[in-house]
This record gives C-alpha cells, structure tokens and sequence, in this order.
C-alpha cells in the first residue's frame, strides 16, 4: 500500500488591473459572423484561471460601455468566442474582480474577418504591458518569474523523482531487488529528506536480505514520516511490516514484535496481515511463545484468517508431551482446537494434510465438517 506524496504548485502573480486609455471609433461591423479565441498569461507568463474577454464595436468609448460580445475564460486561461459579426473591435481582458470601469489588458483594431477564426492572445509578459507598471510592480514579477522557475525546476525533479520510485516497486515486484535499491540508493542521495525514498530503498534491501541496512533505511523513514506534518499512516505500516522482518532476521526478536505492534496501531485496516506476518517471522525462527502471541493478535483482528490457527498450533505441539502408556500425544490446551479451526476454515489448505496426521496422532477424531470435500465431475 503505497501512496505518491510529492505534490507542488506553482505560485502565480497577482493580475494588475490597469486603467488603459478609451479607443476611438472605428469600422462598421459586417453581417456573416467570424470567431475569435486566444490564451491569456499572467505577467509571470503563466496562464491566468478565469474572468471574461469582452468586444466592443467601434472601440471602447466610454468605462461604462455595454459589450458586444463577452466570452469567458477557462481555468487553463483559454478562450473561444463564436457567432463574432465581421468588423474591427477593442478586445479587452478583465480579472473576475476588476471593476467594471477598469481592464487587465486591451488590444485596439482587432479584425474579425467574416466566416474565419482570430486568434487573439493577452500575453501580459510582453514589454509594453510591463512597462505601464511601476518599478515596484516589475520588482515584484521578476521576483515572482525567479520563484516559478524554481519551482519548475523542483517539479521536474521530483516528477523523476515519482518515476523512479514506479520502476523500483515494479523491480521489487519481480524480485530485482539490487536494482531497485541502486535506484533508490541515487534517489536518497538527490531528496535526503523524503521518507518515501528511505522506506522504498528498505524494503529493497530487505528483499536483498541486506537485512542491517534495511533496517537503517527503514527506521529512518519512518522517523521523517512521523515527523511530517501530515504523516502517512499507510507508509509508516508497510515501513514497519518491512523493519520486523528486517530486525527477526538479525535475531532481534523483541523489537521485531515491537516493530509489528507499531505496523498494526499505525494502519489498523491492516492489522491482521501484520499480526499474522509477524507469526510466520516468529515460526521461522522457532520462537514458540512469540508465535502463538502473535498469532492470538492476528485471530483476533480477523478470525476468519486460517493461517494463524494453523501457526498457533504448530507452535503449540512443540509443547505436547507423550502419554507413556498409549503413546498418544498429550497437546497443550488449544492446539486441537487451533488445528481444528485451520480445517474449518481451509479444508483443502496448503497444511490441511499435516493438520490432519497431527490430529490423528493426537488420537482424536476428526470432525467430517473440517474434512476436504469431495471433487465434484
């Protein structure tokens, strides 16, 4: 389970309204309708998000002038005007909050030829718009132009950033863990502070059994993403699934179970498959008490799980003795019952058999309902 978390904006500058001189008059309009469409950019050179293009027949003539024709602008800062009558016209651009007597941008003597489309740009970076502005004003956009184009920057590496991080889980995916943990290993370098690498580059090491290392990866990511102001718990879980297996490994049996808890309490939608994941570490190594605690958690984040019955009891015959006179095994309080439930729940299981053979050797009779049913032809 794991999510994207690099996200950016760009910042874009405030539209300067400006009060820009009333045209003349100008020709008459024709009768066959044309269009007309255009991008409008801000001073910084990025598109502006809304407000309205207006034409006005024969020149704005007054600040309260009646348009011809209003067409709105999208929130890409594109426009489209259609059913244009043939003429010369005064296009002007207004923000969503200018006043009705003030533009952004004017353009004078714009053609509209009858039965063809105009393009008609408002790119107010060009330097007669800039230079209507006061010194401070420019001072501010080009400080704004520097601030986008760092962020630009930061976009594009962290778009390759996100790109690395799809080959790498698709490299774990198909066991090609050295070079997901190459990539990954380049990417920390390139972004220290982001916790995603760090826990990606973990389960990399993990799966390379580079098991002292993944768990230094690991419990650093985990650390920056608990310290974020928006942590992610989902991370933080598969990060911590990832560190038991990592710390069982070294035989750091204690804080492997701690480091399960923690995976269970971060992302308890997922408790179950940790728990049980923790009993299967714990069965590989033989750690019998271990096992059945962690099994116990399992079944009771999900009883319908069959694999933590099935580990409880293996883990529980390791403490059955020998009836000396009938040579039975003597199973402690709920291994039967552990057994029992596995079959209940997965009669045809990969374990169902040895599930079986131990009941029998334990001289009970096994109820038909847990028994694998019969093929059907």
């Amino acid at each position: 389970m794991r999510t994207k978390y690099f996200r950016l904006r760009l910042a874009l500058a405030a539209l300067v309204a400006l009060t820009l001189p009333l045209a003349g008059p100008h020709a008459a309009a024709q009768t066959t309708p044309g269009s007309i469409h255009g991008l409008i950019n801000d001073p910084t050179g990025a598109p502006v998000k809304g407000g309205t293009v207006s034409m006005y027949q024969g020149g704005l003539t007054s600040p309260t002038e009646q348009a011809k024709y209003t067409f709105p602008v999208g929130d890409d800062g594109t426009y489209k005007g259609t059913g244009v009558a043939p003429g010369s016209y005064t296009v002007v651009y207004r923000a969503a909050n200018t006043p009705p007597d003030k533009v952004v941008d004017q353009f004078d003597n714009v053609k509209i030829v009858s039965g063809q489309d105009t393009e008609q740009n408002f790119d107010m970076s060009r330097q007669a718009y800039l230079e209507k502005m006061t010194p401070e004003q420019r001072k501010q956009i080009e400080e704004m132009k520097q601030k986008n184009a760092a962020i630009l920057k930061e976009n594009a590496k962290i778009k390759n950033l996100n790109g690395d991080l799809h080959t790498a889980r698709s490299d774990d995916a198909a066991g090609n863990y050295a070079a997901a943990a190459a990539l990954m290993q380049k990417d920390t370098g390139i972004m220290p502070d982001a916790a995603v690498l760090w826990v990606e580059l973990g389960i990399a090491q993990r799966g390379e059994k580079d098991w002292a290392d993944a768990v230094t990866s690991l419990q650093k990511g985990i650390a920056m993403d608990k310290a974020d102001k928006k942590p992610h718990p989902d991370l933080e879980g598969s990060a911590d699934n990832s560190l038991g297996e990592s710390l069982a490994s070294l035989g750091k049996y204690p804080e492997a179970q701690a480091a399960y808890d923690a995976a269970a309490q971060e992302d308890p939608s997922q408790a179950a498959m940790y728990y049980t994941n923790e009993a299967i570490m714990m069965d590989r190594y033989n750690q019998i008490d271990a096992t059945v605690a962690a099994a116990d958690k399992a079944i009771a984040a999900n009883p319908n799980g069959p694999i933590p019955y099935y580990l409880k009891g293996k883990a529980l015959i390791n403490k059955a003795t020998v009836d000396p006179k009938t040579q039975k095994i003597i199973a402690p309080p709920g291994c039967l019952e552990a057994y029992q439930k596995y079959l209940q729940l997965a009669p045809n299981g990969p374990f169902a058999n040895d599930a079986k053979a131990v009941i029998q050797e334990m001289g009970q009779t096994q109820s038909s309902s847990y028994a694998a049913g019969k093929k059907k032809h």
